[in-house]
């Protein structure tokens, strides 16, 4: 036997009785515009917001109706006016290739070609150097470097000590002239590409006549190019001798 309730009326409060200090919470809030930031006066840009003024760029309609800029067409004229690369590097060939011939005569050295020291010409045929020893299967790039630094400092601190207060070589000349007298070396390297392993009396022959070569080379180019070297140019000598011996050696053995 089933039993009935009753059940009250609803009565939804109309917006009269709405206290005003609280507000209806279910009414919907009215939305309001964005932010949107101040224009400049001259809205002349196609962008908005924003403002490009670089010179006196001449600037044309496009087909979007946007504007084309031609600045950047007259800025790559600027350049051509630009130093090549290798001139801003500091590496000029023609020098390289003036200093590296002048080594190519060894009973006539061109000493004024070396007054402009670099170490570009150098780095070349230390470069030189190790790829010709890499394909003779020796990997010596360390030592080889590593004793040309070596080489520097020694010929230099001699130089000095032997001219007294009248000397005045510097480390940067010393290592362009030690790098660049190392031709004989490099030519000897790869000629002893083309010889025979068993034949050692043939390739000391030739690296004597190499390491001669070098030792003259450096110290007329030495002599030349810092003062008080003359009166000790047999000491200076004997100094460049043992340094490209000790190249001569890496070749030969």
């Amino acid at each position: 036997m089933s039993k009935e309730f009753t059940v009250p009326p609803v009565i939804f409060p109309s917006g009269a009785g709405v206290n005003p200090t609280i507000g209806n919470i279910n009414q919907r809030r009215v939305p309001t515009a964005p932010f949107q930031p101040l224009r400049p006066p001259s809205s002349s840009s196609a962008i908005p917001f924003m403002s490009f003024d670089i010179g006196s760029a001449v600037s044309s309609s496009g087909f979007y109706g946007g504007t084309i800029s031609t600045s950047a067409a007259s800025g790559s004229a600027s350049f051509d006016d630009e130093e090549p690369l290798l001139d801003e590097l500091g590496i000029h060939p023609d020098q390289i290739w003036h200093k590296t011939k002048s080594i190519l005569n060894p009973f006539r050295i061109n000493t004024t070609a070396h007054k402009d020291s670099d170490l570009s010409g150098p780095i070349f045929l230390y470069l030189s150097l190790c790829l010709f020893q890499l394909l003779a299967g020796k990997i010596q790039f360390g030592v080889i470097l590593g004793w040309i630094v070596v080489s520097s400092i020694f010929l230099y601190i001699v130089f000095n000590m032997l001219a007294g207060r009248n000397g005045n070589l510097d480390l940067h000349t010393c290592t362009s002239v030690i790098g660049y007298c190392m031709l004989p070396v490099v030519i000897l390297s790869a000629a002893s590409l083309f010889m025979p392993q068993g034949s050692s009396v043939p390739r000391y022959a030739m690296a004597g006549v190499f390491v001669v070569w070098a030792t003259r080379a450096c110290t007329n180019l030495m002599v030349a190019l810092a003062d008080g070297g003359e009166e000790h140019r047999g000491l200076i000598a004997y100094a460049c001798f043992l340094i490209y011996t000790l190249f001569s050696l890496l070749v030969i053995f």
